[in-house]
């Protein structure tokens, strides 16, 4: 499948912070539209919807927050062609290959199509999923940094050990204590509150260790 796509920035992306092989591909007269960056989503509201149905598809830079909060939501009907996005990413660290597209109800299958192949086409793995804060990865790997820290709290076992466990036990490339050390707890408390209010799960709700990072970040960094 063949797909031109034109880029729309909004300020700073967290998915394309550098260039990259799929801002490269951009088309200035592609016939879908990505929209990037942290205000992305207030960009978008401010298009003319009817334009946007002529596209073949429609993609938002996401942060935590679900596409609904851009597109509105209506009786679980919700759906058209726009899909949100994002590339994952720890913290500070670069950007990884994985980019997780999320789709309403009623998201149309061939903008969900064409927009797969444009990231694909650009050599980035994509996922699928339904419109939920966190998408995949963050749900799936939050309650598990939470409960590393919980566990280092209740001193089962020291930080070194604890990453060693998991590596060699699981084969995990690197340990949970290490990565967020690496990658920033202030980062990990920025995700946790904002699924823990979105969610309202315990497992989600940052860990002791991530508050006090959070409370010793200068007030820009959060």
């Amino acid at each position: 499948m063949s797909v031109t796509y034109q880029i729309h920035r909004a300020g700073t992306s967290r998915s394309f912070p550098n260039g990259h092989a799929f801002i490269d591909a951009a088309h200035e007269n592609g016939d879908a539209w990505v929209v990037i960056g942290q205000d992305a989503g207030a960009a978008f509201s401010k298009f003319a919807q009817a334009s946007l149905q002529k596209l073949s598809f429609v993609a938002i830079e996401l942060h935590h927050e679900c596409l609904g909060v851009h597109t509105g939501e209506s009786r679980g009907q919700e759906g058209s062609n726009v899909i949100g996005f994002a590339r994952y990413r720890m913290g500070d660290a670069e950007p990884t290959n994985l980019v997780e597209i999320v789709r309403q109800p009623q998201t149309s299958a061939s903008a969900l199509a064409a927009a797969q192949a444009a990231f694909e086409a650009a050599g980035l793995v994509v996922a699928v999923c339904n419109d939920f804060p966190g998408r995949i990865v963050d749900r799936l790997v939050r309650p598990y940094f939470n409960a590393a820290l919980r566990r280092l709290d209740e001193q089962l076992a020291t930080a070194d050990d604890l990453d060693k466990t998991l590596r060699l036990g699981l084969g995990y490339p690197e340990g949970p204590i290490s990565l967020l050390e690496r990658t920033g707890l202030v980062h990990h408390h920025e995700v946790t509150t904002a699924l823990y209010g979105a969610l309202g799960q315990e497992a989600y709700a940052p860990a002791r260790r991530a508050q006090v990072a959070w409370q010793r970040a200068p007030q820009d960094q959060s």
